[in-house]
């Protein structure tokens, strides 16, 4: 298998449990995750090489984010250590008609202090075939911004695949925004993969099109080709993927996705999910379209592999997907009906 690099922030997740909300809840179950950590765990128990890269207090806090990550498969030796604090997050999980609610508390977390000077990047893509990271990462703070724009160019020169997930994240667009979309939009010509839907592109990289409303429209149960297939050009991406979601409720979505490559647009199966949690589910989908492309498979079957990978993913509670390829295999030749195997 591949040798994998993924790069950003790990967070704690604290959850009430089940689905009581925040004001009811006397305890909080943990879990650690965050976008890029969530694609590495997915990679590694895959079967790939994986190493990630972050920057994570010096405390016990830290070090179970470690171990979380350690015990899928994780290479996390070139992870910096120090700074004031691992981000947290809160997760209210929704149910029916009442959508999940997520409070962030991460200002001021190691990660965003992580100076490139901290990463041998040299050492770290010896070898590499892909490099990926987030649109979450460079938005976190100037350090960060500068951190990935020496990271992807590093990987360039190692002539190491890149992929980028736009995953645009409203919280952390309060401020600055024609300043961060000509962030995104320089980092753009270091990309060859490239995760996002018409909203992403319109909020990340300031890219709409005249008499298109993506950002308020019901994008999500349909793909323009045409829309993809500029994008795709107009940033030189070999392959640009989007999720396709069809929310009936908070617990019950319709999830199928597209791929635009040089070959042309593929949407593919669709999954009628019943959530038992969808953090990760973006994740998931991104790890395994490049499990797929990793292993040669075409776009279009590597979108069918991204699918059912991610389908799992929403059975699964946690941030993390615990899968095997013979399980995504298995639901991708079968109909979905759950069936107990004996």
């Amino acid at each position: 298998m591949a040798k994998v690099v993924t790069m950003g922030e790990i967070m704690l997740r604290l959850s009430p449990p089940g689905y009581q909300r925040f004001a009811q809840a006397s305890e909080f179950e943990i879990n650690y995750g965050g976008a890029e950590a969530n694609v590495a765990v997915s990679l590694a128990q895959l079967g790939h090489d994986v190493t990630y890269i972050s920057k994570i207090p010096s405390n016990a806090i830290g070090e179970a984010a470690i171990a979380t990550l350690k015990k899928s498969g994780v290479d996390c030796r070139y992870i910096a250590r120090g700074g004031k604090r691992l981000g947290i997050y809160f997760l209210e999980n929704g149910a029916s008609v009442r959508p999940s609610s997520v409070v962030y508390d991460r200002a001021d977390s190691s990660i965003t202090q992580a100076s490139a000077e901290e990463f041998d990047f040299d050492q770290i893509f010896d070898g590499a075939e892909l490099f990926h990271v987030s649109g979450i990462t460079p938005v976190l703070s100037e350090e960060t911004a500068r951190l990935t724009r020496i990271a992807l160019q590093k990987a360039k020169e190692h002539d190491v695949t890149t992929s980028f997930d736009l995953n645009y994240r409203a919280k952390l667009w309060t401020e600055d925004v024609k300043g961060k979309q000509k962030m995104l939009s320089e980092l753009m010509p270091y990309v060859d993969i490239c995760f996002g839907n018409a909203r992403d592109a319109a909020k990340c990289l300031g890219y709409a099109e005249k008499d298109k409303n993506f950002i308020d429209g019901d994008y999500s149960i349909c793909v323009d080709e045409k829309h993809m297939e500029n994008v795709r050009e107009r940033y030189g991406f070999t392959n640009l993927i989007t999720t396709l979601r069809k929310s009936i409720s908070a617990s019950d979505n319709g999830w199928s996705g597209a791929v635009c490559s040089e070959s042309g647009l593929y949407q593919g199966s669709g999954y009628n999910l019943h959530i038992v949690d969808r953090v990760g589910g973006g994740d998931s989908f991104a790890a395994g379209f490049l499990h797929g492309i990793l292993t040669h498979m075409e776009p279009d079957r590597a979108l069918e592999f991204a699918l059912a990978a991610a389908a799992i993913k929403h059975t699964i509670p946690g941030d993390l997907n615990y899968i095997s390829e013979e399980e995504v295999l298995t639901l991708m030749n079968s109909d979905g009906s759950g069936r107990v195997n004996r």
